[in-house]
């Protein structure tokens, strides 16, 4: 069992920059954000394999930046220029397999809330 903690949420005013962390118990091959804004399903936004390989969503692609520390257990989501459909409750995950597909994630955090004001 992985057990996942984010932090890094919180509230920022549009084009402003949050950084959120998630830190594993232990090792795992893929890790990934997904999102659940509000009235809408979850959907991924980036992932990262620990060989480094990153997929993004496009709505996020040139703002979002996701990366792992060199022992592959903390993974960071930095934002960029962000805006008001960008709220929502994230949240960290984590699996074996095929990174960029989200079935491959069945480990879960509790999730942190992005507030975007404009």
């Amino acid at each position: 069992q992985v057990q996942l903690v984010e932090s890094g949420g919180g509230s920022v005013q549009a084009g402003g920059s949050l950084t959120l962390s998630c830190s594993a118990s232990q090792y795992i091959y893929c890790m990934g954000w997904f999102r659940q804004r509000p009235g809408k399903e979850r959907e991924g936004v980036a992932q990262i394999s620990a060989e480094g390989g990153t997929t993004y969503a496009d709505s996020v692609k040139g703002r979002f930046t996701i990366r792992r520390d060199g022992a592959k257990k903390i993974m960071q989501l930095q934002m960029s220029d962000l805006k008001a459909e960008d709220t929502a409750k994230y949240s960290c995950a984590a699996g074996r397999g095929d990174c960029p597909a989200p079935r491959t994630y069945n480990f879960w955090g509790q999730g942190t809330q992005v507030t975007v004001s404009s």
